[in-house]
């Protein structure tokens, strides 16, 4: 196998958090390559049409395109070389092997980044029951795809008319937005809990477009073969609602893009599904780092963006020798309704830390006491907490007990009655 040219960083992703890696790390003087497997760099973004987008980074509002080519630009003007259209296929001893439109090629490297994104649940991890159409139905990024990937035009590519949207994260008010600019009037907006996952602005966009908005409400049929016909509800009474439509549009249910790091074997968080990593960004092997909604399934671009830069830094000392050493802190594991603490490996008194705070997400609305136990059950230390789905839970890390080196904790959520 040919080999392209060594490099002292590289990543794997050219979304907001490999290019605020790329950028802080071309900068301070390190070679840089990311690797995108798509043929246009800038990860989601490029395929929003609508702001905000660039409050956090460039101090203005954006639009998702012009947002992502900002960032392309600003990694490109550090120094760092943008290779789309090559994807990584293997993490080895000797580099990764990428797949390149020239072949299969083996590229060394001092330090890898994973910034590898996430993916949305498609129909069949839904486990969605019906008849299967063979169109009609999407995931919001295969729409963003039609409505601004390469080849869309300037009106995009319209699949249906008269959709049903399945799913209300925050990522529904892209997929709201997308269907307005494609001409789209969607028949109603379904979701499962009691409340909109993200309450603003996915609770006021639909009622300000006109869309009607089935909560405590399941799909339980799909009919149509060539196209999505109808669908049928089972709403919280028990009652069944056909709506008549012609597509389905998946939203949200993401989860981290993790198939290399599972090839590579590195540990997997179980709660999170994405690599486990220290406080500096660190996974189980070393020189081997990973940033961004790889580590999560979801989190805003801007917040990703500074997570790349944070993680950045931390390699920049990690190769000047500056860095504690690995898996000498304490280990966080989750139960219950915490679906993610990050990260999961706690270096006490980290300076200058990737992950200066835990950030904690549930999978659903709890109230109560926050919990940590060490090994035996003994309670070390708890907090009060009130928490939704896809709101952040920051928690700085002095707070934590010091433990030994390698122990394990567990972080759990004792539940009170709300009234």
């Amino acid at each position: 196998m040919d080999s392209l040219p060594p490099v002292d960083l590289l990543i794997i992703g050219a979304g907001p958090a490999g290019l605020g890696a790329a950028a802080t790390a071309a900068a301070a003087g390190l070679s840089v390559v990311v690797l995108d497997r798509a043929t246009v760099a800038g990860g989601m973004p490029r395929l929003c049409g609508h702001s905000p987008f660039g409050m956090r980074e460039f101090h203005r509002i954006m639009g998702g395109r012009a947002y992502a080519a900002r960032l392309v630009a600003t990694a490109e003007r550090a120094g760092a070389r943008i290779l789309a259209n090559h994807s990584a296929v293997q993490i080895t001893a000797a580099g990764v092997h990428v797949a390149t439109p020239d072949g299969v090629r083996c590229m060394a490297y001092r330090r890898l980044l994973l910034a590898t994104g996430l993916r949305e649940a498609s129909r069949a991890a839904r486990l969605l029951p019906g008849e299967r159409p063979m169109r009609g139905i999407l995931t919001t990024g295969a729409l963003q795809g039609l409505a601004y990937g390469p080849g869309a035009g300037s009106g995009g590519l319209v699949p249906f008319q008269r959709p049903v949207v399945l799913g209300s994260e925050l990522v529904a008010a892209s997929a709201l937005l997308t269907l307005r600019h494609l001409g789209i009037r969607p028949l109603a907006l379904i979701e499962a809990g009691a409340h909109p996952v993200a309450r603003w602005p996915v609770g006021l966009l639909p009622r300000l477009m006109g869309v009607p908005c089935h909560l405590n409400t399941r799909i339980i049929d799909i009919h149509g073969r060539d196209q999505v016909q109808a669908v049928a509800l089972r709403h919280a009474n028990g009652s069944v609602q056909r709506i008549d439509c012609d597509g389905l549009l998946l939203t949200g249910a993401f989860t981290p893009d993790s198939s290399l790091a599972r090839m590579a074997g590195l540990r997997i968080d179980p709660a999170s599904q994405g690599p486990e990593i220290d406080s500096f960004g660190r996974c189980s092997q070393p020189g081997i780092y990973a940033a961004g909604n790889v580590l999560r399934g979801v989190e805003t671009a801007g917040w990703a963006w500074a997570e790349g830069q944070r993680t950045a830094r931390a390699i920049l000392r990690d190769l000047a020798g500056d860095l504690p050493p690995a898996d000498t802190g304490l280990r966080i594991a989750t139960t219950g309704p915490l679906r993610l603490c990050l990260p999961q490996n706690v270096i006490p008194g980290a300076r200058h830390a990737a992950h200066p705070q835990l950030q904690l997400r549930v999978t659903r609305h709890v109230h109560g006491r926050l919990v940590l136990r060490d090994a035996t059950g003994a309670e070390l230390w708890s907090r009060r907490l009130t928490g939704w789905p896809e709101r952040r839970i920051l928690i700085a890390p002095a707070r934590i007990p010091t433990l030994p080196s390698g122990e394990t904790a567990i972080l759990s959520i004792t539940e009170q009655a709300t009234r």
